[in-house]
């Protein structure tokens, strides 16, 4: 953003703000021309005999039209306005009063609205470097010839002789003129920059917030998606492999075919209460819940459902179990329902074996089957063990995945992960 600001340039006039130049410019010279009749009627004359009548209005003109053109070409019209200031008065035209007003206001358009900042700075410099040449010039041309006894310096009373203080006060008047000129049309430069830089920061921030929408959005796709798929993966697998020893033991042993179809219509009744959890949870307003479904207290229930679909399933527990918050709870949950899941659909394991450990700063889970490590090896870029990954690093913790070989002949695939654990210890 700091390239873009010093290379910027403030944009040219609106056509509402060229039409609103043109009036005022036309307004301008129009009173000017009046007030050039009014100073002639009223004879105030200080600079010599005027010439004629034609050349003061064509002066006149020559200085104030251009303000129509201001903010369009404001380098051209300060320039313009200047040399015919100067040259009117050299020509002793007796309007002053406006035209001194105008010349202010070409400085000014010049330091506001300059797109060139380098070229409207040294053309500022140089106009008001001409005018005090010639202010200089009219010093050294008028004083030697003043008569301090003349009519208006009849009343000078001061402790300074008249024509010094005639000289300081045309010094003060021209400084504070072409310094607030140069003054206010730089504050108004800089009030555009500033004004742009603030757009550039909204548009970044309105950028910035649209990306983090995005983001959030695609979260929650993914939370949404991980918890569709640690829901239903897990009975359905169950699901099929109960159907499969179903059918094919439905004519040998109608009573082992009944429990198994029994055993299909408890996991889809299941995946149907956990998805109507889950989705009634999404509908909730407010904070979306982090996770729907069980904990540690309901490994038993995954590991029930893995023998019924054939596996030799255990469980242990070692350490002193402590507490454990509900979101690392169903982690945990997760972690262990989605490898039984893995070893259902591809392992043919005959035997899962999960371990959940408390140690002194860690709770680990553990499991580990039998089943075939070619088949494993392919298990590890799946929806499943992504979905793992995440759960495992939003508690800081660790996940190991792969094929273990224990004593020959013995292989299989383990998902171990590792878990931080604060215990809280309570003296009595």
């Amino acid at each position: 953003m700091t390239a873009s600001l010093d290379l910027w340039r403030r944009p040219g006039p609106t056509p509402e703000q060229r039409r609103i130049d043109v009036f005022v410019g036309l307004a301008v010279t129009a009173i000017t021309l009046l007030n050039l009749t009014l100073t002639t009627s009223a004879g105030a004359i200080v600079m010599g005999d005027p010439p004629s009548v034609p050349e003061q209005v064509a002066w006149t003109v020559a200085i104030a039209l251009p303000l129509c053109w201001r903010r369009r070409w404001p380098a051209p019209v300060a320039i313009v306005i200047s040399v015919a200031f100067i040259a009117a008065q050299a020509r002793s035209s007796p309007e002053q009063q406006l035209t001194s007003g105008i010349l202010f206001a070409a400085i000014y358009t010049l330091g506001a609205w300059g797109r060139d900042r380098r070229q409207a700075n040294w053309i500022r410099y140089g106009i008001i470097a001409a005018m005090f040449l010639w202010l200089f010039a009219n010093m050294i041309i008028y004083f030697p010839s003043a008569d301090p006894t003349a009519p208006h310096f009849a009343q000078a009373s001061g402790v300074l002789p008249p024509l010094l203080a005639l000289a300081i006060n045309g010094l003060l008047v021209n400084m504070l003129i072409f310094g607030f000129a140069y003054f206010f049309g730089q504050s108004a430069w800089t009030s555009a920059r500033r004004e742009h830089q603030l757009a550039l920061q909204a548009e970044q921030l309105r950028a910035t917030q649209a990306e983090a929408r995005e983001l959030a959005v695609a979260d929650e796709r993914l939370r949404i998606a991980r918890e569709l798929h640690d829901v239903v993966a897990h009975h359905v697998s169950v699901m099929g492999v109960q159907a499969s020893a179903g059918r094919r033991v439905l004519d040998k042993d109608p009573a082992k075919a009944r429990a198994a179809l029994a055993s299909v219509e408890q996991s889809a009744r299941t995946a149907v209460d956990e998805l109507r959890r889950m989705l009634s949870l999404l509908r909730q307003s407010g904070d979306t819940p982090a996770a729907t479904g069980g904990g540690v207290d309901r490994l038993d229930e995954l590991l029930a459902n893995a023998r019924e679909a054939g596996l030799t399933a255990k469980i242990g527990v070692y350490g002193d179990p402590a507490p454990l918050p509900e979101s690392l709870s169903q982690a945990i949950y997760r972690i262990v329902q989605e490898a039984l899941t893995n070893t259902l659909k591809h392992a043919g394991a005959a035997t899962v074996d999960v371990r959940i450990r408390y140690l002194n700063n860690e709770v680990e889970v553990d499991v580990t089957d039998d089943g075939r490590s070619v088949v494993a090896s392919q298990r590890v870029g799946g929806m499943g063990l992504i979905g793992m990954r995440e759960r495992v690093a939003a508690h800081d913790g660790v996940l190991e995945t792969g094929p273990v070989v224990d004593g020959p002949g013995r292989r299989g695939f383990r998902v171990r992960a590792r878990f931080p654990l604060t215990r809280v210890v309570v003296e009595a």
